[in-house]
C-alpha cells in the first residue's frame, strides 16, 4: 500500500494504525467494535476506517479501508466496514473541517460515566482539563440511522469531546495524535470518577473557580502537549510494542 498512496496519506495511515494498537494496549478495545477514523486531505473528503473483522491489535497502515462520505470503499479491499461506525464518524468529518480524526470507545468506565445523570464531574485535574470541551448526545439505539447524523453534529457543536449517553466516549482532533491524547484524558477522567465514587460519597469539592481555570488551561495546553510531546512519545511506544502496525 505504501507505494500506492501519497506520503501525506501514508503518514496518516501509520498514525491511525498506531492509535488502534495503543487502544488495544490500554485495554480500551471492545472486541472488533468501535472505531477510530481519520480524514485524508483533499477535495474528495475520503477517510480511513478500520476493517470490521480485525482486532485492533491486528490493524496495520495498509489494512485501513479508505471510504467516501457514503461509506463506500473507494479502492478494492477484502475488508468490510461497519454501518454504525460510518454514521457517527462521517457525520463529524463532513460537518467539521477541523475534524481530521474522530475516535469513539465503549470502555466500561466511559459507558458508566455516560450513563451518570451528571456526566463527568470535576473530581480530578484530568476531568477539569477536558470537561469544558465536552458535549452530550442522547442514546438513539445502535447508530445505523443516517438521520441521527444531523442531531449528533448539532449536539457536538464546536466541542472536541462527547459523552454518547448510555453508550461511550468520543473525541475529535485536528490530527490523530491530538485526538488520541484528548480521548486518553477523557477516558482517564472517567476511570478516576468511577473509582472515586466507589470509595464513598464524600468527595472533595475543588475551590470555587478552579474547574473553570483548569478548563481554560486544558483548552490551550492539551493540543500543544499532544502535538509536541505526548503523541511522539506514544508513537515511539507503539513501535516498541510491535512495529508491524506501520506496514
Amino acid at each position: 500500500m505504501r507505494d500506492k498512496v501519497s506520503e501525506e496519506e501514508w503518514k496518516i495511515r501509520v498514525d491511525l494504525a498506531a492509535a488502534y494498537r495503543l487502544v488495544a494496549h490500554y485495554g480500551w478495545d471492545d472486541l472488533i467494535f468501535t472505531h477510530l477514523s481519520a480524514r485524508i486531505p483533499g477535495p474528495e473528503h475520503h477517510f480511513l476506517l478500520n476493517p470490521y473483522n480485525l482486532m485492533f491489535e491486528e490493524v496495520t497502515a495498509s489494512s485501513l479501508v479508505k471510504v467516501d462520505v457514503q461509506g463506500n470503499a473507494v479502492e478494492p479491499t477484502p475488508f468490510i466496514t461497519n454501518p454504525a461506525g460510518f454514521v457517527i464518524h462521517s457525520a463529524i468529518h463532513m460537518a467539521r473541517e477541523d475534524a481530521q480524526a474522530v475516535m469513539h470507545l465503549h470502555t466500561p468506565a466511559g459507558q458508566a460515566v455516560s450513563a451518570h445523570e451528571d456526566g463527568l464531574l470535576p473530581l480530578t485535574q484530568t476531568a477539569m482539563l477536558v470537561r469544558g470541551d465536552l458535549a452530550f448526545h442522547d442514546y438513539e439505539g445502535v447508530a445505523t440511522d443516517l438521520g441521527e447524523r444531523e442531531r449528533l453534529v448539532a449536539d457536538l457543536g464546536t466541542k472536541n469531546g462527547m459523552l454518547l449517553r448510555n453508550h461511550g466516549t468520543l473525541a475529535v482532533g485536528a490530527s490523530v495524535g491530538e485526538c488520541f491524547v484528548k480521548l486518553y484524558f477523557i477516558e482517564r477522567a472517567c476511570q478516576a470518577q468511577i473509582m472515586a465514587l466507589s470509595a464513598g460519597d464524600k468527595c472533595n469539592t475543588p475551590p470555587q473557580g478552579t474547574p473553570e481555570l483548569a478548563a481554560e488551561q486544558g483548552a490551550v495546553g492539551l493540543a500543544i502537549a499532544a502535538k509536541l510531546l505526548a503523541w511522539p512519545a506514544l508513537l515511539r511506544k507503539a513501535y516498541r510494542l510491535d512495529p508491524s502496525f506501520a506496514t
